[in-house]
């Protein structure tokens, strides 16, 4: 039987100073003392993740540290990059790619957000690969040809033994900091149509085990009813991640629901 255990991600995004930072995280490992049955990393702004780190270590914690980013070249003269290796010198064991916001704010293309995951995974850290449709492309009813397309090319040549360091984030454009939510079954119909892509490209028991997280608008009030979906397994978080006890709280669902036995 193969089963799938809750993922729960916390992106700051550009947010806290090196204090806050500090502050919020002692916040959410307090918060999850003795909580088990999820999977927990954080991502902070790159200049705090020393800091993030070295509590985590001090404390103890279970929860990862997250990169919300990193470049695909190993070195040189790339200025304001930040390479793979260094994120792993500060302790990050999983980095964000093609994130709404680095696609459509900072206009990443889908071969630079490919070149991101295959670096990622070829370097032996976990990827959380983001894809989602924008407002205009839903009411076009383009949403599962946007997310098959994105899936595609961002794991286009990335090989078999390596998916199982992949998780897939589902995150609508238009529900990101919007406080607007893709419905439970919206999202579950979203996430099993992703899975059926990543069958085709890896076999159906791949396909099973692959994680797929929620993103966009997640709130402690409405994070059980989508992490109950069968094929949603867990949140990444954004605004709400930025309040330990809301973060807490939107784990905790995670963790009350368990893990999803794959029927796919």
């Amino acid at each position: 039987m193969i089963t799938r255990r809750p993922f729960i991600g916390g992106n700051w995004k550009m947010n806290t100073d090196r204090a806050a930072a500090s502050g919020l995280i002692r916040g959410v490992v307090d918060g999850l003392v003795g909580l088990q049955g999820v999977d927990v990393a954080v991502f902070p702004p790159f200049p705090y993740l020393l800091t993030v780190g070295a509590i985590l270590r001090e404390r103890g914690s279970a929860v990862r540290l997250g990169a919300q980013d990193a470049y695909f070249e190993g070195d040189g003269a790339f200025t304001g990059e930040v390479s793979l290796a260094m994120l792993r010198d500060c302790g990050v064991s999983v980095v964000l790619t093609g994130h709404s916001e680095r696609r459509h704010v900072l206009g990443e293309s889908e071969t630079i957000v490919h070149s991101k995951t295959k670096a990622v995974l070829a370097a032996g850290l976990e990827c959380i690969l983001c894809v989602g449709e924008r407002l205009d492309e839903r009411e076009e009813g383009r949403t599962d040809m946007v997310n098959e397309e994105q899936v595609r090319l961002g794991l286009r040549e990335v090989p078999p033994e390596q998916v199982d360091r992949l998780t897939i984030a589902y995150e609508p454009v238009w529900a990101i900091g919007t406080g607007r939510t893709a419905s439970p079954a919206d999202a579950q119909d979203a996430h099993l149509k992703i899975r059926k892509v990543l069958a085709d490209l890896y076999g159906r028991e791949v396909a099973a085990r692959i994680r797929i997280m929620y993103g966009g608008s997640v709130k402690g009030t409405n994070a059980r009813e989508l992490f109950v979906q069968q094929d949603v397994d867990g949140g990444l978080i954004g605004g709400a991640s930025l309040k330990a006890s809301e973060f807490v709280t939107i784990v905790r669902a995670a963790a009350q629901v368990g893990m999803h036995e794959a029927r796919f």
